[in-house]
């Protein structure tokens, strides 16, 4: 009985035997040695490929979250400051009014029209603190350059030196910030 023809699978890169019998069984065996090692070459290879890129999907991840963190961080805090600049505007206006009751109290005047602009001055310095916008308070206390700009000196011996003597102009805080310094006069 002769065997059914079946087809015959190779490993790639090796040769069937020639019907002559020229390629010996240890030919054939060396060849399959260095297949396999190619593929074995080949594998370590794409191992190593992949962990480069497993690597760089890692760190392009990272990447990619920090920046998602950082860009919340920075867009919270343009919506807690995004008022500023309006507030900028309208600080002189309420110089203005510092201004108006002052020279009212100078002139001894206290009726409806002086009470009334206090009360919108008032009104005004509410409307600034509900939205984080606070005096900054200077008057008598140690210069700080970070929150004060100092216009001039004056020689004082009621206080000690580097202390505010007179407020010239208000300065406002806007949450954790300086939005304008206070213009003083410092002793000297």
């Amino acid at each position: 009985m002769s065997e059914p023809d079946t087809p015959r699978m190779d490993v790639p890169g090796t040769e069937r035997p020639k019907p002559d019998g020229s390629q010996t069984a240890a030919d054939n065996a060396t060849a399959v040695l260095d297949d396999l090692e190619a593929l074995r070459e080949r594998a370590q290879t794409i191992e190593q490929e992949r962990d480069e890129f497993k690597n760089l999907l890692q760190r392009t991840r990272a990447d990619f979250e920090n920046y998602q963190k950082r860009s919340q961080r920075e867009s919270a805090q343009d919506r807690r400051y995004a008022h500023a600049a309006l507030a900028l505007d309208i600080l002189p206006i309420l110089d203005n009014f510092d201004r108006a009751v002052a020279a009212a109290k100078q002139a001894g005047e206290s009726g409806p029209l002086m009470q009334g602009v206090a009360l919108i001055q008032t009104q005004v310095l509410d409307a600034l603190r509900r939205h984080g916008i606070t005096r900054i308070e200077a008057q008598g206390q140690p210069f700080d350059p970070n929150l004060h700009q100092a216009v001039m000196q004056q020689p004082s011996s009621d206080v000690p030196p580097h202390t505010v003597l007179q407020v010239l102009e208000q300065g406002f805080m806007i949450h954790d910030r300086v939005l304008r310094p206070a213009r003083v006069v410092v002793s000297a």
